[in-house]
């Protein structure tokens, strides 16, 4: 857009005032985070779209959700909708479409690259609020992390996890003297929660090949543009468990493996977290203070983080006051949570004094927003009813075939699409196992006559197998028909013979 200037992106124009200005959010200091907000319909996507452009525009990466697809047009080239031109005209800018560079990723790898991680990667504290364990359950989860660093047993997935879980039910009572009560109870529970999350399609995001947080860092050759991932999450709404604890590991990854680079020009890679109440839904008090203490360190990494949700009290205050830049678009106060929200939102805004700020939030028409970006040294400017610039890619959602061709021309395209299996766990517990096993009783000879169910079953099987040899009669293979009239007479004398015994010896008892 002709509203970009070297170190800004352009925002939108404020309609207040005299005759408006432009909002801009300024590069440098787009790592001191952000949140847009507001409700169903009232422009939130089309304004991330917005901004991711402008990111890229720039050379820096961005990774957003798109939870319901429309976010996928942004591969395209805009087409310069009526609503988009008369908006540009508004704002007194030119419309110029654009097209940006795209890779499509997906965990369940059906509209885009596979995204994997390993168990082990995961870690014991994310793993367990995605199974909801209790605190019995995490201990016990956080031994078997720690046994499988102890036994060097690579915990890659969910077979592997399996697999460790089984040997330390078997061996509770051992390792309970070592790491403390370790119940095989417990362990069956934490099983039965693994299944659930199997049933939800988990088992296709844990394994190997491991994403590279290097390739969400992409800068396109060619144009110069960051590129953007787009993780398609439709389906991944199914399981919000699953959404959150991804969104959670990768900013993890992040921040361990990204170098401190303090306050440069312009982020590294910025990330759009939408719905970002799955973040913080009855999460407990540890990941919660995980989440805070990433989010206010990793700006130092060069990450920008954005959540995007309807509601500022989705957001844990204490987080809530690390985000910088924000774009507030219309609230309904139909109730009084809602009329609360719009409260909480006006009070986090610099004052205007031209402005009512609680008043207009609930006024704001679709695609109007209150923004208050951090300028100067870092103050927030103050609240401005603005008008928001329309993106310069395609608004909505691509068809399936444009999204193929996408996927096949990726700079990714066969890095991730085939699952690969080394030695782990699993494999090393099945040897050890096996190992392990007694010896197998060794088969009896070919040659040697086995006792007939008849006669084993008349208690005369000794003497089936001795008349049996003696009229010639074959223990096994096919038989003539004379041989079948000889077994039967061998059967019918062995029984005669051990009946008249058990008579004579049973007679005898009865007499003494």
């Amino acid at each position: 857009m002709s509203g970009d200037i070297d170190g800004k992106i352009f925002v939108g124009k404020s309609i207040s005032g005299d005759g408006g200005k432009p909002e801009y959010l300024t590069l440098r200091l787009a790592n001191r985070h952000g949140l847009a907000t507001g409700a169903t319909g009232t422009g939130k996507t089309v304004t991330l779209q917005t901004l991711a452009e402008g990111f890229s525009r720039a050379g820096v990466p961005v990774f957003a959700a798109d939870i319901k697809g429309d976010l996928s047009g942004i591969a395209m080239p805009g087409e310069g909708q009526e609503w988009i031109v008369k908006r540009c005209t508004e704002i007194g800018i030119d419309y110029e479409p654009d097209e940006f560079p795209v890779i499509f990723w997906d965990l369940f790898g059906e509209q885009g690259h596979p995204v994997r991680a390993t168990v082990s990667e995961m870690g014991p504290l994310l793993l367990a609020r995605l199974l909801n364990l209790n605190e019995v359950q995490e201990g016990v989860l956080n031994v078997v992390f720690r046994i499988a660093d102890e036994q060097g047993l690579l915990l890659l997935d969910l077979k592997d996890l399996r697999a460790l879980l089984a040997f330390v039910a078997e061996n509770a009572s051992k390792l309970t003297t070592t790491y403390g009560n370790v119940s095989p109870a417990t362990v069956g529970a934490i099983q039965r929660s693994l299944l659930v999350l199997e049933n939800q399609g988990a088992d296709k995001f844990f394994g190997e090949p491991a994403l590279k947080i290097s390739d969400l860092m992409r800068v396109d050759p060619r144009s110069g543009y960051g590129t953007i991932s787009l993780l398609a999450a439709d389906k991944l709404m199914g399981a919000p468990q699953l959404y959150a604890s991804f969104l959670l590991w990768l900013l993890s990854e992040l921040f361990e493996e990204l170098p401190e680079v303090g306050d440069p020009d312009k982020p590294k890679v910025v990330f759009f977290f939408d719905e970002a109440h799955l973040l913080f839904d009855e999460a407990p008090k540890a990941l919660l203070q995980k989440v805070e203490q990433v989010v206010r360190l990793i700006r130092s990494k060069g990450v920008g983080v954005y959540f995007v949700t309807q509601n500022p009290l989705d957001v844990p205050e204490s987080v809530l006051a690390q985000l910088g830049n924000r774009v507030q678009h219309a609230l309904r106060a139909f109730t009084p949570r809602d009329q609360k929200a719009v409260k909480a939102a006006a009070d986090t805004f610099r004052p205007n004094p031209a402005l009512n700020t609680a008043q207009v939030i609930t006024e704001l028409g679709k695609g109007e927003a209150l923004v208050s970006m951090l300028e100067g040294n870092g103050t927030p400017s103050m609240v401005e009813r603005t008008l928001i610039a329309p993106p310069a890619g395609r608004v909505g959602p691509i068809s399936p075939e444009l999204r193929k061709v996408a996927i096949a021309q990726s700079p990714v395209r066969n890095v991730y699409d085939e699952t690969l299996d080394r030695e782990s766990a699993y494999e090393i517990l099945t040897k050890r196992a096996a190992d392990a096993a007694p010896p197998e009783a060794p088969a009896a000879p070919a040659n040697t006559p086995a006792p007939t169910q008849a006669g084993a079953a008349a208690g005369g099987g000794w003497l089936d197998g001795i008349l049996g040899g003696i009229l010639g009669t074959p223990s096994r293979g096919r038989m003539s028909v004379g041989e079948q009239v000889t077994r039967q007479v061998a059967r019918e004398v062995t029984n005669q013979v051990t009946k008249a015994i058990l008579r004579n010896v049973l007679g005898g008892a009865r007499r003494r």
